[in-house]
């Protein structure tokens, strides 16, 4: 393992070692070599994962009890890093060559900014390029600086792609292990905009692969997402890193966007949130401004439960 890496890659992997071999062999390929590689087994039934490992020096594994889910097994990761940038990739993505080192020349030119990514071509089960996208706006600048209001509500980092400053990812403590898998990373990354901006670079760095075992692709795991993300904001206000006015638009957001998933789970969620904000320590005014707008909120909800 190399000695003081600059950069640390945490790899979460469950029963995939065949995915997992190739993903460390597009890793080996990086012209940016000064890396390690931490893989963390989430309680996989054989030892498979760590054979494979074994065949890579930079590699580092470690096995732990399974937690059903990415985050915990990132979070340990995060504690075993020693690299000044963190980098997350799944067992079943790919890196183009070049990746970390468009990545890492960025960071060490910009310091204001603690996050730097992209975008990623599709593979299919076999590795094959589809010839789909995924991850790239219609207008590019939308991912990059400042991206809190931009971001929640609308879109999320790409997990394969970004490069991370590691001081920021341990200041915001990792990964929620408390809140439905597939969504974890958008709430990391949502969280992590509060403190730096993001730099995107309008390339694709990795290729996502696109399988029946994909967290992402089931909605059963979005159906509290919202609520996740409107913690976040309701956070940031008492903080004082937005306005009310922000709070508002986010929440609007929220529920009219991911309406659309499962109105049945959502809406009753909805409701819970409003009360929620109305036992936080707002001011009176402030209170008074929730009240009106849950019961704006609350109308359209009536209507289309009808």
């Amino acid at each position: 393992m190399v000695s003081k890496p600059k950069v640390s890659i945490i790899i979460p992997t469950f029963n995939r070692s065949n995915f997992l071999q190739s993903t460390l062999e597009s890793i080996s390929k990086q012209t940016f070599k000064d890396f390690e590689v931490i893989v963390v087994d989430d309680g996989s039934p054989s030892n498979e994962a760590e054979l494979v490992c074994r065949e890579f020096n930079f590699c580092h594994y470690e096995k732990i009890e399974n937690s059903g889910g990415p985050a915990t097994p990132r979070n340990k990761g995060i504690n075993l890093a020693r690299g000044k940038y963190l980098a997350f990739v799944d067992d079943d993505d790919l890196w183009y060559p070049e990746k970390l080192e468009l990545q890492v020349d960025i960071l060490e030119k910009e310091p204001d900014f603690g996050l730097v990514h992209s975008y990623c071509d599709c593979i299919d089960e076999k590795g094959n390029l589809t010839g789909a996208i995924t991850g790239r706006p219609g207008s590019p600048e939308v991912k990059h600086g400042d991206c809190f209001i931009k971001m929640i509500g609308n879109w999320t980092v790409m997990m394969p792609t970004p490069l991370n400053r590691t001081e920021l990812v341990k200041k915001i403590k990792g990964f929620n292990p408390f809140i439905s898998k597939a969504t974890e990373d958008v709430e990391f990354f949502t969280r992590l905009s509060l403190h730096t901006k993001f730099w995107f670079i309008d390339k694709a760095l990795v290729q996502y692969r696109v399988h029946g075992g994909n967290i992402s692709g089931n909605n059963e795991n979005y159906k509290n997402l919202p609520i996740s993300l409107s913690r976040v904001a309701e956070d940031a206000y008492l903080d004082n890193r937005i306005t009310l006015d922000d709070l508002f638009l986010i929440q609007r957001r929220l529920y009219f966007k991911f309406s659309n998933y499962d109105g049945k789970h959502l809406l009753p969620n909805v409701r819970e949130a409003r009360l929620k904000i109305l036992k936080r320590s707002y001011s009176f005014w402030d209170r008074i401004r929730f009240i009106f707008f849950g019961l704006r909120l609350n109308l359209k909800i009536a209507l289309q439960e009808r």
